[in-house]
């Protein structure tokens, strides 16, 4: 009998509603993967693979020139505390439909995200050490959990083409500690701990903020910020990604959310302007939709919401009126190759980062693969 639970239960195409599904492709890199980007259709099949030189700082997408932007793990650094392994990125690189590495940017320090903008700006997040009276200020956390001392706090950083510095916005800088403290599980080594960065316009920035449980939008001629969200809507939460019409989507994890005994899973739509929410989904049976961490939704263009169920490799599609109308489970199942990971994150894992939904016309290069 087959041991793996998630194995056991099925993968690949679950289930598909042809009428009701927004037809095109589904890329998704798996995390375990040592470099391995798959392109699925709606039935489900392969209709092409990359294979990279690095195992995913995360996620890859496809660009509006059908260029594929990936966020490799580097390993180029010792780890700085027992999770950087995990989420830690570096190289910022874009490939051709053949593997072929076209340009690249390098940090470090990166991790999580990395939004690459069509005309070669990147926007990430990256670290930078607190110590002594700094790092004493962060409040919140399990006690005595920093790393070596050191609080790591998030820097969000925006770089040119040709990797000329443009922006950066530091987080102890800008943000009060007090107002921000770590929820109290958390480990002290990383602060707030930005899992997502995106550009809401030209002069904002929309950042979430998973070990404080908030959403932000930054001005970035002032480094001010808006809150969006905090723990009284959205607890851990992943991927806080403009929809248009002023609406802001989030993958809410729901790890110590506020109020609730029990954990479980959600997607919400809020207003920017007022952060009321204006559409959500959670399963029927609430308790069966649940990632303790990563996650991501993408709205699709004829209404519906890609939803990727990240700590179980699911990903699945729902129209406005939260109707599951196309399933698909990772079926790729692997360990971790580098020691540092595998120890913290033993085992098979078919886990991915987000998954996005590209149209035909996105990738121009498919048909005559």
């Amino acid at each position: 009998m087959e041991q793996n639970t998630l194995k056991r239960r099925g993968t690949g195409l679950i289930d598909s509603d042809p009428e009701l599904v927004s037809p095109g492709y589904t890329l998704y890199a798996p995390l375990a993967g040592r470099g391995l980007v798959d392109l699925v259709d709606v039935k489900g099949e392969s209709v092409h693979r990359w294979n990279l030189p690095h195992r995913p700082g995360r996620h890859a997408r496809i660009l509006a020139d059908g260029v594929l932007a990936y966020n490799g793990a580097t390993l180029a650094i010792p780890p700085l505390f027992a999770m950087w392994r995990k989420y830690s990125g570096g190289s910022m690189g874009k490939y051709d439909p053949k593997g072929v590495l076209l340009s690249e940017f390098r940090d470090d320090l990166q991790h999580h995200d990395a939004h690459h903008y069509d005309d070669g700006r990147i926007l990430y997040t990256a670290v930078e050490p607190l110590t002594g009276a700094a790092a004493a200020r962060v409040e919140g956390g399990v006690p005595g959990t920093e790393a070596d001392g050191i609080v790591w706090a998030d820097t969000i950083r925006e770089v040119a083409a040709d990797g000329t510095p443009l922006w950066e916005w530091k987080a102890f800088e800008h943000l009060n500690p007090a107002e921000f403290g770590l929820q109290p599980h958390y480990w002290r080594e990383h602060w707030p701990l930005i899992n997502s960065v995106y550009p809401l316009d030209e002069h904002t920035v929309v950042a979430s903020l998973r070990s404080v449980s908030a959403v932000i939008l930054i001005d970035r001629r002032t480094g001010e910020y808006t809150k969006l969200a905090d723990r009284s809507t959205v607890a851990q939460q992943h991927h806080a990604t403009p929809v248009g019409d002023n609406k802001i989507l989030i993958f809410d994890n729901g790890t110590f959310r506020t109020g609730e005994s029990v954990t479980y899973s959600r997607v919400i739509e809020l207003d920017a302007t007022t952060g009321e929410i204006t559409w959500k989904y959670q399963d029927p049976h609430r308790e069966s939709f649940f990632t303790p961490y990563m996650g991501g939704a993408q709205r699709l263009p004829n209404g519906n919401t890609l939803i990727t169920e990240a700590a179980f490799g699911r990903i699945f599609e729902v129209t406005p009126a939260q109707q599951i109308c196309w399933e698909y489970v990772v079926p790729s199942f692997t360990e971790y190759p580098d020691p540092d990971t595998a120890q913290v994150f033993p085992g098979l894992s078919n886990a991915i980062f987000r998954a996005y939904r590209y149209a035909a016309e996105d990738i121009p290069w498919l048909e005559g693969r």
